[in-house]
């Protein structure tokens, strides 16, 4: 089931390269929950999307793909108008998704250290360790990101070893400790987080999806995290601004 599942979203995601409304037949109409807050309803919008953005040629690889109960989630790259890199979750009753979310932003870097947003490794090991890395993400996210422990970083981060996808800041432990009490204009972090919504896992990698405010705008943060030996080792993470409610096209909410 697990195998097969992904294989149809992966499928669905290879669907927007041409359009074709078929590769959205993983998607239950009756039951779709869209959180896009750009995208309409069911089945029909995602079709309408579809076709929308065929007309830019765009091209679509997947990166990593997990799994985690009925959740599907994998981390993209697209070729539209523009470059972009993205997280894609959906949720799943018998063979069919009902529900998904996502987190999409401009193609940035490499960073500091020469590294993409999406290199690095790709398939889930340690699969007997899943509940365990869950807990570790979770507790980091609780204690360093909402509520800025800082002096716990080494607690979680394996400093000698820590890689860093993310656009603007290199490896190592203190450049994210450098990144994480940057201030912003107004004298907020420039990073803030606020609530987490969703823990993923499977095996060594976990995926954190939270809500806060990058300078002091309404920001929905996916961070996925590789860990080993009870250790964070590598993130890569994607940052897209929430748009005003006046905005959305559904009424199920980014979370």
């Amino acid at each position: 089931m697990t195998s097969k599942r992904k294989d149809r979203i992966c499928a669905l995601l290879k669907g927007i390269e041409t359009g074709d409304a078929a590769a959205t037949a993983v998607v239950n109409p009756d039951k779709y929950i869209q959180h896009n807050p750009q995208t309409r309803e069911g089945g029909e919008g995602l079709a309408a999307l579809f076709k929308r953005l065929a007309k830019s040629s765009p091209r679509v690889n997947i990166v990593r793909v997990f799994s985690d109960g009925d959740y599907v989630f994998a981390h993209t790259e697209y070729e539209f108008s523009s470059s972009r890199i993205g997280f894609e979750v959906f949720r799943f009753e018998g063979d069919l998704t009902v529900e998904h979310w996502d987190n999409i932003q401009s193609r940035k870097g490499p960073n500091p250290s020469g590294r993409t947003m999406v290199d690095g490794p790709t398939e889930a090991t340690d699969l007997d360790r899943t509940e365990s890395n869950r807990e570790i993400v979770r507790s980091f996210v609780d204690e360093v990101l909402i509520n800025r422990l800082l002096d716990k970083l080494e607690q979680y981060i394996d400093g000698d070893n820590y890689t860093e996808h993310n656009p603007r800041i290199s490896d190592g432990l203190s450049a994210l400790r450098t990144e994480l009490s940057q201030p912003a204009s107004n004298h907020d972090a420039m990073i803030r987080y606020d609530r987490n919504h969703r823990l993923l896992a499977e095996g060594n990698f976990v995926l954190s999806v939270s809500e806060g405010a990058l300078n002091g705008i309404h920001t929905s943060f996916y961070d996925l995290f590789r860990v080993a030996h009870g250790k964070l080792v590598e993130h890569w993470d994607t940052t897209e601004a929430i748009p005003p409610r006046s905005e959305w096209k559904n009424d199920n909410g980014k979370f």
